[in-house]
């Protein structure tokens, strides 16, 4: 799986602004309502009840919001660099200004699975992440999440 089949170029934001963490995910479960066709509630609710279980902020500046969602077809990703980081809980304390989004259907087990560690593998890599927080404009960052040399790194992290 690469990450150009979970994310098109509508699915970055480049420069999102969000004063604290459930206002982000608001915001973000607006933008990506907009590109799965169901109501931004359902995406909100799926994300608030997950962060509930224990914050999806990874560390580093970086979140990967999750969650199912019954009516999807397919997995979905939606990945946003904010203006300026807001708390999010995270297991390091720091502020996240990173944000991958993963929606699955219900019946997705293995895909969600594999599609989240393909994310964090791509999110810890200290050369990728450098470039994202480099890149403000959406093309670029859409250029470096799905460039061929880091889905490369990240498969051969994995075997």
């Amino acid at each position: 799986m690469t990450l150009d089949a979970l994310i098109d170029k509508q699915s970055v934001l480049a420069n999102l602004k969000a004063p604290n963490k459930k206002q982000l995910l608001l915001e973000l479960s607006q933008a990506l309502a907009n590109r799965v066709a169901i109501d931004y509630r359902v995406i909100f609710e799926t994300l608030l009840k997950r962060e509930k279980l224990g914050s999806t902020g990874i560390g580093q500046g970086i979140a990967i919001p999750h969650g199912k969602v019954a009516t999807l077809e397919r997995v979905y990703g939606l990945f946003a660099r904010l203006s300026a980081p807001v708390d999010f809980e995270s297991v390091d304390g720091q502020p996240v200004d990173l944000v991958f989004v993963l929606l699955a259907p219900e019946h997705a087990g293995a895909d969600h699975l594999k599609a989240l560690a393909k994310i964090s593998r791509l999110l810890r890599d200290p050369a990728v992440v450098a470039k994202l927080r480099g890149t403000e404009d959406a093309e670029g960052l859409y250029a470096i999440l799905t460039e061929p040399a880091a889905s490369s790194q990240t498969s051969a992290s994995a075997a």
